[in-house]
């Protein structure tokens, strides 16, 4: 009964290129989605360059007039009364 028993490893084929890419791909695609996830979680402190900006964008809406709001022709009035059946 012992003889019949088989504890030799299972013969598996070597993985071809294209399994190899594919492979390699899903870690590339898993680590790109972990520093996305950690992008968001972590925050970024803000650089020398991201203060002044603020300060230009400020000084530039002063100096541009505001529009009056222009209705659009595309909108209907809606009606007022009920459809009949």
């Amino acid at each position: 009964m012992a003889s019949d028993l088989d504890f030799s490893p299972p013969e598996v084929p070597e993985p071809t290129f294209l399994e190899n890419l594919l492979r390699y791909g899903l870690f590339l695609g898993a680590i790109f989605q972990l520093i996305c996830v950690l992008a968001i979680i972590v925050p970024i402190p803000k650089s020398y360059e991201a203060a002044a900006e603020p300060s230009e964008s400020r000084s530039a809406e002063v100096t541009r007039k505001p529009r009056a709001a222009v209705p659009s022709a595309s909108k209907r009035p809606k009606k007022e009364t009920k459809k009949k059946r």
